[in-house]
This record gives structure tokens, sequence and C-alpha cells, in this order.
């Protein structure tokens, strides 16, 4: 099932989302719910906060793009994250062009560490502790700050976000259009 996303200036993006326990109800339909909503509106990576819900749990997926085509093939890699903790971050830090669900139309250079040693369960309530690097890494920190209530933009400059403020208030205004249901 599709869910719809909210957009920047929802007040669910600012809350601290509460870890969950192993009663979560129907966690392996939530999650399957948010691959088909990331999916469906072309991202790389989704945070429970994002489809309204203030709790600790993240999908991550990557799916190859044939501009031939104009269309993704089938997923190559998928995370789920549920209570992730960020235990490291690697000293080497790169700019890369962010975007995100939440705040449609939008993509500016953030800076970020390029590895994180990230602790987490899965589905199962298997824990893991992965090395991210890469575009992993990038995905794994972009979502985890929308558990800690934070968006992309909050790491750009002041003068930027200044420079943003009129695209920033019209997707809290609802007056944008998206290819995905936003709420």
């Amino acid at each position: 099932m599709i869910l719809p996303i909210i957009g920047y200036g929802h007040p669910t993006l600012r809350k601290v989302a509460k870890p969950i326990d192993k009663d979560y109800p129907d966690l392996k339909g939530l999650v399957r719910n948010m691959y088909d909503t990331m999916y469906n509106a072309d991202g790389v990576g989704l945070a429970a906060p994002q489809v309204d819900l203030p709790i600790r749990v993240v999908v991550i997926g990557f799916r190859p793009y044939d501009e031939k085509t104009d269309s993704y093939g089938e997923p190559t890699e998928e995370h789920t994250l549920v209570n992730p903790e960020i235990v490291e971050y690697g000293a080497e830090k790169d700019w890369f062009n962010e975007g995100c669900l939440s705040v449609p139309d939008i993509h500016e250079d953030v800076l970020r560490p390029t590895t994180v040693r990230v602790r987490y369960w899965d589905e199962d309530w298997q824990e893991h502790t992965d090395e991210a690097t890469g575009l992993y890494a990038r995905v794994v920190q972009h979502e985890v700050d929308h558990l800690d209530g934070k968006v992309f933009t909050d790491r750009l400059s002041n003068l930027r976000r200044t420079m943003l403020k009129r695209k920033l208030n019209d997707i809290a205004s609802k007056k944008i259009r998206t290819k995905y249901k936003m709420k």
C-alpha cells in the first residue's frame, strides 16, 4: 500500500522518533508499505516520520535506472533499519547533492562523513552492525536525521536556507505538485 508522504513544515518531521520493540503491530506490513511508498516516489530512503509515524524505522533501497527506457529495475540492495543508531562517524567528509521526498524539488550539496558504523535491528529482530560507505552511508545519515527531527536543509548555511525560504514556504503551504501522494 502506498502511504502519503508528509511535507516540510509538518510537525511530525520535527519530533524525535520513539524506539519500538518486537511487539510493534504488523512491523513487516509497515516495512513493505514503506518500501512500496519509497519506490513509488523514486526515492532511495524513507523514514517512518515521513509517513507521519514518529517511530524509529527506516527503509533504504537502491534500484538501477535505465536511461533508454526511463525506468527503474528491480532493487539490487535493500536495508531495513529498526531503532538505528550511528555509533561511529568516519573522519573523511565529502559534499553530495541531496534531495528529500518530504522536501520536493529542492536539491542541495550537504557535507557529511563518507563512512559510518550503524547498529540496528531488522524486521525479524536480528541485530546488525554495518560499516556503511558511499551512498549507503549518506542515506543512513539522512534518514537517521529524520528520526532525530531534522531535515537536510537544517545542514545548509543560513544564507542558503534564506535563499530557499520561498520554496520551503510553498512546500509547507502545500503549494506544490508531486507525482506521489503527499499529505
